[in-house]
Parts: C-alpha cells; sequence; structure tokens
C-alpha cells in the first residue's frame, strides 16, 4: 500500500497507524478527558453556588471564580475538538455549492489558514501566558499563568487539528470533511 506522502506501508497496514494519525487520536483523547474534568469542576460549582445560595442562603466566593475558570478551559480543550468533528460554525451552503473541485480547495485553503492563524498567535498567547505569573486569582489565589494558558491551550490544540486536516487533504487520505465517529448520530 502506498501512501503519496510518507511511501509504502506494509501489507494491510492501515493509513491511520501512522505517527501523525497516532498524535491525534492522542491529543483527541487528552482533550476529551480535560474537557471532562472541566464540565466536572464546572458542575460542581454551580452545584455549590445553587445550594448555597437556596438552602444556606449565601456560597461560597471561591464558586464565582470556579466558574469561570472551567468555561474558560471547557472551551480551550473543546476548541480543538470542535474543530475535528465539525461542530464549530461553518458557512459552507456557498462553498458546497460551486462546481468542481472548488468545495475541495476552499476546504484545504481554511484548514491551511486557520493552522497559519494560529500559528502566528501562539507566541502572543505565550507572552500572555507568562505574564500569569505575576498575578493570582482573589478568591482561590491560582497564579493566573495556569488560567491565561487556557489560551495557549485553544490555539495549540485547533493549531495541531487543523494541520492535520491539511496534511491529510494534501496527502489524500480525506476529502477536508470532518472526523466523524462512530456514534455521533449523524
Amino acid at each position: 500500500m502506498n501512501d503519496p506522502c510518507f511511501g509504502r506501508y506494509p501489507p494491510g497496514a492501515p493509513f491511520d497507524r501512522t505517527g501523525g494519525a497516532i498524535m491525534l487520536r492522542v491529543l483527541e483523547t487528552g482533550s476529551r478527558i480535560a474537557a471532562g474534568f472541566a464540565f466536572v469542576a464546572l458542575m460542581v460549582a454551580v452545584i455549590t453556588q445553587v445550594v448555597g445560595r437556596s438552602i444556606i442562603g449565601d456560597s461560597p466566593v471561591w464558586t464565582e471564580e470556579l466558574t469561570r475558570f472551567a468555561l474558560l478551559y471547557l472551551a480551550a480543550f473543546g476548541a480543538g475538538l470542535s474543530y475535528r468533528s465539525g461542530e464549530l460554525v461553518n458557512v459552507d451552503l456557498i462553498c458546497e455549492a460551486l462546481p468542481g473541485a472548488w468545495p475541495h480547495r476552499l476546504r484545504l485553503l481554511s484548514a491551511i489558514l486557520t493552522a497559519v492563524l494560529c500559528l502566528g498567535l501562539i507566541l502572543p498567547a505565550w507572552k500572555y501566558t507568562s505574564i500569569g505569573a505575576l498575578q493570582t486569582s482573589t478568591a482561590l489565589g491560582w497564579r493566573m499563568d495556569a488560567v491565561h494558558a487556557t489560551m495557549l491551550v485553544l490555539l495549540v490544540s485547533l493549531f495541531v487539528f487543523s494541520l492535520g486536516r491539511a496534511v491529510n487533504m494534501l496527502c489524500g487520505r480525506t476529502d477536508g470533511f470532518p472526523e466523524r465517529r462512530p456514534g455521533d448520530g449523524r
């Protein structure tokens, strides 16, 4: 079996056993787990707020901050996953109606531009994250670089998933449509 990008594979070896595909699956699994933890933290904070306000009459101050931080982490880990699965807002009404290979070209251009934009923003996000080392959150006392890192996580995951899509399209392994998993309901 020949792969136009990486040469010959042993007979019967699927394309999804390449190093890049394994790295994408590991990143996807790690992002899903991290987003799950962020969602659990968000639920705990909100339930604590609701119970505190409705039963006790006052909720702990830290729940407001934890809710905000959990939402940031949920968005950071979920953005790359949303890009990969096609759950991000997508304006393809016009693109997919174009004739011939134009829809494919535009999907490729979109993936490349997304990767380039994310790559260009990683260094400023790193600087933003490093500024947080000098700050702490008011209620929880956490160093803010741990919170500011959400922007870095978001950009890196979007970069990796969009670059993976572009490389797979250039190698002819995919048509550029989002990855669908069994049981997605589509």
